[in-house]
């Protein structure tokens, strides 16, 4: 429901640019998009942030074979992301086609004990199904925003004499269009990073390294913050960038202490 609401958006979009012929062309740019997103999201994603498949014989596919092997997941791809700010997420439309990539900082920063309580919430992800979501929705806004950024900078290009339109209903669309698709990757994010925290403590047998990543995590990440799309920053296993105030609304995760209290209480 959610994705279909985010196409949706790009259909009304494209009608409060060009009227008719805008509403067809949105139908047409929101199914193409939908079409490579399913098949490419992965491929975007990791490309965007330059990552690297991993060698066979690292610390990262170690973990990861492990991990996979005891949740009863077929072996992800590994990728590293050459960026100092400590973050991973997973990605991929199913779990024979999921890819798990990991930046450099969070590799020299955290334990093995410690990674592993990252990378098992990774593999929830992947077991739970909620990459593709996920993948196609940062796919579809990241859409949603660069039309909306062109809209913005290029006006339309009618006026209300030649596209019989409402400057003001094209103005609303240019700003609310970005900040609503937002709102649904927010949805789409936060309701699965606690199933997702209990599903890695489960395939690692304890909360205890994942509570203690997620300590060093948050700290670190206001620390050393990544430039991240602001379209794909529900994939991460923490937020990429520090918000407060209004923005801290648009925050693609749960409180980090809220987590860290569910996993304590889950526990006892």
């Amino acid at each position: 429901m959610l994705l279909g609401v985010l196409s949706a958006l790009l259909l009304l979009i494209g009608e409060a640019l060009g009227g008719a012929q805008g509403l067809v062309m949105g139908f047409v740019f929101a199914a193409l998009t939908n079409f490579v997103s399913y098949w490419f999201s992965d491929k975007i994603v990791l490309r965007m942030y330059g990552a690297q498949e991993a060698q066979p014989d690292s610390r990262l596919v170690r973990i990861v074979t492990a991990l996979a092997q005891r949740a009863g997941l077929p072996q992800p791809r590994c990728y590293i992301i050459p960026e100092r700010s400590p973050n991973a997420f997973a990605t991929g439309r199913d779990p024979e086609h999921a890819a798990v990539a990991a930046t450099e900082g969070i590799l020299e920063l955290l334990t093995d004990e410690e990674l592993e309580g990252v990378l098992a919430h990774e593999l929830a992800h992947v077991k739970h199904r909620d990459i593709l979501t996920s993948s196609v929705a940062a796919t579809i806004a990241a859409a949603i925003m660069m039309i909306s950024r062109f809209a913005m900078f290029f006006g339309g290009a009618r006026d209300d004499d030649r596209r019989g339109g409402n400057p003001i209903a094209l103005l609303a669309t240019i700003i609310l269009a970005p900040i609503a698709a937002m709102l649904i990757q927010m949805a789409i994010s936060r309701s699965r990073e606690y199933d997702a925290d209990a599903g890695g403590s489960s395939i690692v047998g304890s909360p205890r390294g994942l509570v203690s990543a997620l300590q060093k995590l948050e700290a670190a990440s206001k620390a050393v913050p990544l430039d991240a799309n602001p379209a794909t920053a529900h994939l991460f296993i923490i937020k990429p960038f520090s918000v407060s105030g209004l923005a801290g609304l648009f925050s693609s995760h749960p409180p980090t202490k809220d987590r860290i209290d569910a996993l304590l209480h889950a526990r006892q």
